[in-house]
């Protein structure tokens, strides 16, 4: 018997699908393991790992003598030093910073990341505005670090928006788009 490569094969009946096993209930161990690697895979702050706790309680439930106290377990990391929010603010301020983001955006998002204000002052201040400005318009390519320099409003009032949207100051942003030349914008931060 040959088989003719052209024909047509029956299908496989599907498989019936297995149930998925859904994991136990937390209980004491099982979070404060759950705590321990999340703050051991990831630089992390006390509110960030409070909310990941609580989304794995709402999966999984509650089998507890005593009721679930991620507080408590969040304190114990951060006296132990594996949660320190001014140095993940520091090194997020620094990472953003370096993107060329402005001051505004970067304490923006250490606050939406739980950070207290008084541990968000080891961010990047604003007197590296000018620094970081230039350094969003070189890897965006605005004004005159554009490869086609243009004089037209549209161009300018988009450029004037991505400064803007990455929280740059206005001033700032219109003293960069004023420069004709990258040396001219470079002067500024002198």
């Amino acid at each position: 018997m040959t088989l003719d490569p052209t024909a047509k094969r029956r299908p496989r009946p599907p498989r019936p699908l297995k149930p998925r096993r859904l994991p136990p209930p937390l209980n004491e161990a099982s979070v404060r393991e759950l705590a321990l690697g999340y703050a051991a895979r990831f630089a992390t702050t006390r509110t960030k790992l409070l909310r990941y706790l609580a989304r794995k309680l709402k999966e999984r439930g509650w089998d507890g003598a005593q009721p679930a106290d991620p507080e408590a377990l969040a304190d114990r990391l951060a006296e132990l030093g594996y949660i320190d929010d001014a140095a993940w603010a520091a090194m997020k301020g620094r990472a953003m910073a370096a993107r060329g983001l402005g001051h505004r955006r970067v304490t923006g998002e250490l606050a939406a990341a739980g950070v207290a204000e008084d541990d968000r002052g080891a961010a990047p201040e604003a007197g590296d505005a000018l620094a970081t400005a230039l350094a969003f318009a070189r890897r965006k390519r605005l004004g005159p670090f554009a490869r086609i320099r243009s004089d037209d409003a549209a161009v300018r009032q988009k450029a004037l928006a991505a400064f803007l949207r990455a929280g740059h100051d206005l001033a700032v942003a219109r003293a960069i788009l004023a420069a004709a030349t990258p040396d001219e914008a470079e002067a500024l931060a002198e």
